[in-house]
């Protein structure tokens, strides 16, 4: 059993190398996947949003990084 749960680990580890980093992101797209569908924003706004939103918790990541 430990093998196996070995091996999930691994597997896990190629898609998902920083959980913060991923939770993160999910998070992101909850939000503006509720604006866009409740909220009344637009489309191409939520789009933008997203856009943004990623490159910014990437730097913030980058940032993380560097520091230490």
């Amino acid at each position: 059993m430990k093998f196996v749960s070995s091996i999930f680990s691994e597997i896990l580890g190629l898609f998902v190398d920083d959980g913060n980093l991923a939770l993160q992101v999910l998070g992101l797209i909850a939000l503006v996947a509720l604006a866009v569908r409740y909220g009344g924003l637009a489309p191409l706004a939520g789009a933008g949003l997203l856009l943004m939103g990623c490159i910014a918790i990437l730097a913030l990541s980058l940032r993380r990084k560097l520091r230490g």
